[in-house]
């Protein structure tokens, strides 16, 4: 939900909707764009409730506003995913959803998820994943510190070290001696570091998938 990746998500709708359907075509999006400092402080307080009630009170703003169905563009915060689509009368796209599709398609079998300390550790995310049949695993606890911090002191700031890089690739490599054969970018900030070129394993870009989920389904 910083706007470091939301420009990713805009940029990615319309050049798929280019892409799609030709000539001068972009994709027609509602956006809802939070000051991105008073989710991180409610995050960081543990006020999953109050930051509920602002996810479902955009929600409903968009909804009413016309839109055909919603994503929420950001990994974390599908935390309170149902209660986002309960509240709504329009599909709300779930981003672990499309991920495990695309896991399941690929025939990866033990994926390491990258993310926030929230969505590596909290049951809501992998939990997801689970019930499409997809087990992952995540760093050590120094590891998933070190990930997390990236991605909220730099990425989310618009900072992209080449130190950092180097070490999410360490961490992504002592996962493959446990067994990894593939990576989760399960923070829509990772991409921004690393991509799936930089990888000896399939890697699968949340951000990305998401966005493409969203134009298969307008176009359909």
């Amino acid at each position: 939900m910083s706007w470091e990746s939301t420009v990713t998500y805009y940029s990615l709708l319309n050049r798929l909707a280019r892409e799609r359907l030709g000539g001068l075509h972009s994709a027609s999006v509602l956006l809802y764009s939070f000051d991105f400092a008073d989710i991180e402080a409610l995050q960081a307080r543990g006020e999953w409730q109050q930051a509920t009630r602002l996810m479902v009170d955009a929600a409903r703003k968009l909804a009413t506003a016309g839109a055909d169905c919603l994503l929420i563009c950001t990994n974390t915060m599908h935390l309170m995913a149902d209660d986002v689509a309960n509240a709504v009368d329009i599909p709300l796209l779930h981003i672990a959803d499309v991920t495990a599709r695309a896991i399941l398609d690929s025939g990866v079998e033990s994926p390491l998820l990258l993310a926030t300390r929230y969505t590596m550790e909290e049951t809501f995310y992998r939990a997801r994943l689970a019930s499409h049949g997809v087990a992952t695993l995540i760093p050590a606890d120094e590891d998933r510190t070190r990930v997390h911090d990236i991605i909220y002191n730099e990425l989310c700031q618009g900072h992209t070290r080449p130190e950092s890089k180097a070490e999410y690739l360490r961490i992504i490599d002592r996962a493959q001696v446990d067994g990894v054969d593939g990576v989760i970018f399960g923070c829509t900030e990772v991409g921004l570091l690393i991509s799936a070129e930089d990888l000896s394993m399939p890697g699968f870009d949340t951000t990305s998938l998401h966005a493409e989920a969203a134009i298969d389904f307008a176009l359909a």
